[in-house]
């Protein structure tokens, strides 16, 4: 008999891929995805730990379940990755109709630990080791790496993948949880990237992201060999197939000319960089544990503009961190204006239970602050997408097509026509209309209308055969 699985996922790229790979590995196990939970027989969350709105949004996701699991005792609800690994028992504690907690560095477990959970109680705890207490070969090992080769059908577009390329983080910011909940860094060999790349590639893979915690610090060594991301990118470059390479997310302290130099002399290269800022003040990077300075972002900055010209970033910033005062947040806003940057990641302070930042710091700025920071951040941030994204209006761009868009049910095209949506080599979202048969191919289209976060364009194609189509100039 077929089983049904109901999936929720919350959190970076890092969880997406977990969850597409938990996907794959149950599939293998003769389970059928659904889109309720209410069909499902077995119900998994993955979960993200980085703020505390993340963790009780599944905690009241859990809380509805209550009563279906009741009516329903034979059903089975896990709850997996960083929260799982952060939480632990506190998760039986707070939901104790749970039947499995398990951490991102057993997620290659879970086919037999569903298995073994059927057959009935007790609930099962599956969880990496603490970082401390323990050798450093032994807590490596806990956090296992999970990248199965993959099968096209598991993956979510035939033509873009996900690839981890490193797990865990050693850089220990102040406000961070992810070292505690990923583990120690740890980069996967070059020699098995490059398989489960040309695999993609065989499969019709177009584009690939690299993924790690600060994937830029990418390093592997092999007896006298180093292999950096730069020398990655070089070899990743020469796979037929692949027509685009993306990374993230990069750490400042990492952004080493090698790279630079690379990404800005390989065609495939995307010419868009995320690099975390955080702050525009040196006193709040500093309690942050950032490891740089203001100054030395900027100079980052102008060596990326050096070797890729053209390139469009990205950052994260975080307002109303411990100590943080008006004077800092004024200093955090002219950062934002003078870089310009494509898009920001906005997020106000959440304290973390068992980060530095939660043992040495008071979280001292209130909360209708940080939300005012919040508020008046974005808006300088939206302002300057927006004024960017009006440059790009009567511009052609190539586009790879990723499927219709989120809107494109709404709009009744005529014939075969529907909304499409794609990406430029910079990361531009850009939405046109179009036959479903584009989808997967790279296209020219122009832009004539822009807002903050979208570009509109428009492709013409011109009929020449029943299943091919011709860019017409």
């Amino acid at each position: 008999m077929t089983k049904c699985l109901y999936i929720e996922t919350v959190g970076c790229q890092m969880n997406l891929l977990d969850s597409e790979l938990v996907v794959a590995s149950l599939r293998h196990r003769g389970y059928k995805l659904v889109d309720r939970a209410i069909k499902a027989d077995v119900i998994l969350f993955n979960t993200c730990s980085v703020r505390e709105h993340a963790e009780e949004k599944i905690y009241s996701a859990l809380g509805r379940l209550k009563y279906i699991k009741r009516q329903n005792p034979q059903k089975i609800i896990g709850v997996l990755g960083c929260m799982a690994q952060n939480h632990q028992n506190n998760v039986f504690q707070r939901a104790p109709y749970v039947d499995l907690v398990v951490g991102p560095g057993q997620l290659h477990q879970i086919p037999d630990l569903l298995d073994e959970v059927s057959k009935g109680p007790p609930q099962r705890l599956e969880v990496s080791l603490d970082r401390k207490g323990f050798a450093k070969t032994e807590i490596e090992q806990s956090f296992e790496t999970y990248d199965p080769l993959r099968t096209p059908e598991m993956r979510s577009s035939p033509h873009q993948a996900f690839v981890r390329i490193q797990i865990g983080c050693d850089k220990f910011c102040t406000y961070c949880i992810v070292p505690k909940v990923r583990g120690p860094e740890q980069c996967r060999s070059p020699q098995a990237i490059l398989a489960e790349a040309r695999q993609l590639a065989s499969e019709g893979c177009r584009e690939i992201t690299l993924l790690g915690q600060t994937v830029n610090s990418y390093r592997y060594q092999r007896g006298a060999t180093t292999t950096r991301l730069s020398d990655l990118l070089l070899h990743l470059s020469d796979i037929d197939g692949i027509e685009r390479l993306k990374f993230v997310t990069s750490h400042p302290c990492d952004m080493t000319d090698d790279l630079l130099q690379v990404v800005g002399s390989l065609r495939k290269c995307s010419h868009y960089l995320h690099i975390p800022a955080q702050s525009g003040s040196n006193d709040i990077l500093k309690r942050m544990k950032r490891g740089y300075t203001v100054e030395q972002y900027r100079e980052m900055l102008s060596r990326i503009r050096q070797y890729i010209p053209d390139a469009t970033i990205t950052s994260d910033f975080i307002v109303g961190y411990s100590g943080e005062t008006e004077a800092d947040f004024v200093l955090t806003k002219e950062l934002v204006e003078e870089c310009r940057f494509k898009n920001s990641f906005i997020f106000k302070y959440s304290e973390r239970p068992g980060t530095k930042g939660a043992l040495h710091h008071v979280d001292d700025v209130s909360e209708p602050v940080k939300k005012q920071r919040n508020n008046e951040l974005l808006d300088i941030q939206n302002t300057i997408s927006y004024e960017d994204n009006q440059l790009r209006i009567g511009r052609q761009y190539e586009v790879l097509v990723e499927g219709p868009s989120k809107n494109a049910d709404k709009h009744n095209l005529p014939g075969s026509l529907v909304q499409l949506t794609g990406r430029t080599m910079w990361d531009h979202i850009v939405v046109f209309e179009g036959d479903r048969r584009l989808i997967g191919q790279i296209l020219p289209v122009t832009i004539y209308e822009a807002n903050a976060f979208t570009l509109f364009g428009e492709v013409k194609t011109e009929h020449v055969g029943p299943e091919v189509y011709q860019l017409s100039s």
